[in-house]
């Protein structure tokens, strides 16, 4: 029923509502003030265009599992917090840091889930993706302030971000991907 109500048909095609809303709202801000006549002719331009212009259905692969978003987001906090303290520390340490080029597989094949964990490695202070191989689903990283085997600590940090990532964004089908 409220399928029908945010995407009632005119004429025979879908007007979805909420992308009305949406593009009044752009209206609005393009003419700079809020008056009734603004607000309707934000609502017939919105309303012409995507009655006009139809969007495909688009499914961009990802779905929220609040209780593994959860555990994403505490983890991701936490391990900002503590990225940044290294790089800090590194800075402030007389020397150069260690650093090195590192190759980290990857065991989903979604490319929404590998764009999120690219985006989700570089956010974090101290390391940045430089490629992505598809072809052998690998990313090459760069990591910095990090001692030890550097090749076994990029791809037990990949490994765990990819596998927090999936568990809290992934469709059924990615999360059986990793087992």
């Amino acid at each position: 029923m409220t399928s029908r109500l945010l995407t009632p048909r005119v004429f025979g095609r879908p007007v979805p509502v909420p992308l009305v809303a949406w593009l009044t709202l752009i209206w609005v801000m393009l003419w700079g003030s809020v008056s009734p006549l603004t607000l309707a002719g934000g609502v017939v331009a919105g309303a012409l265009v995507v009655w006009l212009l139809p969007l495909p259905v688009l499914d961009p692969g990802i779905r929220l599992w609040p209780i593994a978003f959860v555990r994403f987001a505490a983890w991701f906090g936490l391990d900002l917090v503590t990225s940044t303290v290294r790089v800090v520390f590194w800075v402030l340490h007389p020397g150069p840091p260690p650093t090195g080029v590192v190759r980290a597989p990857l065991r989903t094949s979604s490319e929404s889930m590998i764009m999120m964990v690219m985006v989700a490695v570089s956010t974090v202070p101290g390391s940045l993706v430089l490629e992505y191989l598809p072809e052998r689903r690998e990313l090459v990283l760069h990591l910095l302030g990090r001692r030890g085997d550097l090749d076994e600590i990029g791809r037990a940090e990949v490994a765990g971000l990819e596998s927090r990532i999936v568990r809290a964004f992934g469709t059924s089908a990615d999360r059986e991907e990793l087992g």
